[in-house]
């Protein structure tokens, strides 16, 4: 890889916001790592289409809930980028609509070990290859976290708000903690947007449904979650870090 052109990893790629961040990235000229937890298929489409709008792409299989997986993922970039500049902790989970009271513990220890332990670990792993105290280069780090996490998820989802809670916070903490180590670290707050972890949780219509709920009366796309990432990403966000950005239409 020309060591000029910016590395990217972006966890939970292959689909929805994801996907669209691979893209657009691409677009802006990254070099594209991205991973994925068992759809290869859609991994290796979105590849193919980067490659054949002239930029570079690789994929990289890893369940976040693992750290194996993780530290594995992380070893694949290196070995075939040399270097990471940017990551987006994006890869995330829910189930179907539930209320606390009926949630079994499997349900919580797999949403909370994908949706925050997960990403803790992922951000771990880019620190420590982007901290200028441990030989980095610097670097930028995007977490995605939800509108959940500010409206709580009520009657469905409060574990999953719970989780991104959690990532708000890693949010503020870890970009205070390395802010003087050439990292930025932000997040941004997506409200309901089209994409296919809808029908993940059984409810595939759910976009359209809530639009009445939305100020601007409408779902967002990945597209405009993915702008305000590869934003936070750009130099023309270099004074900006512990700052989480709501993409939600005013919700």
């Amino acid at each position: 890889m020309n060591q000029s052109q910016k590395s990217i990893l972006v966890t939970g790629g292959s689909r929805g916001i994801g996907a669209a961040v691979c893209l657009l990235a691409a677009r802006r000229g990254y070099a594209v790592a991205i991973n994925y937890a068992s759809n290869k298929a859609a991994a290796d489409k979105l590849a193919t289409e980067i490659f054949a709008k002239g930029g570079r792409a690789i994929t990289v299989q890893g369940d976040v809930s693992k750290e194996a997986d993780v530290i594995s993922m992380f070893e694949a970039v290196d070995r075939e980028f040399g270097k990471l500049d940017a990551f987006v902790n994006n890869a995330g989970i829910v189930d179907q609509a539930s209320q606390v009271a009926d949630m079994p513990f499997e349900r919580l220890q797999n949403i909370i070990a994908v949706n925050l332990t997960g990403a803790i670990v992922c951000a771990r792993e880019a620190v420590r290859r982007m901290s200028t105290k441990r030989g980095g280069q610097g670097g930028t780090i995007v977490n995605v976290s939800s509108v959940a996490a500010v409206l709580g998820g009520s009657g469905q989802y409060v574990d999953y708000a719970a989780a991104k809670g959690g990532v708000d916070t890693l949010t503020i903490g870890l970009a205070r903690e390395v802010a003087e180590e050439g990292i930025r670290v932000n997040g941004v707050r997506p409200g309901i947007i089209d994409t296919e972890i809808h029908a993940s949780g059984g409810q595939p219509d759910r976009a359209r449904e809530l639009s009445h709920l939305i100020p601007v009366k409408r779902p967002g796309t990945a597209e405009e979650v993915a702008e305000a990432i590869l934003y936070l990403l750009s130099d023309s966000a270099s004074y900006v870090t512990g700052a989480t950005l709501d993409v939600t239409g005013g919700r």
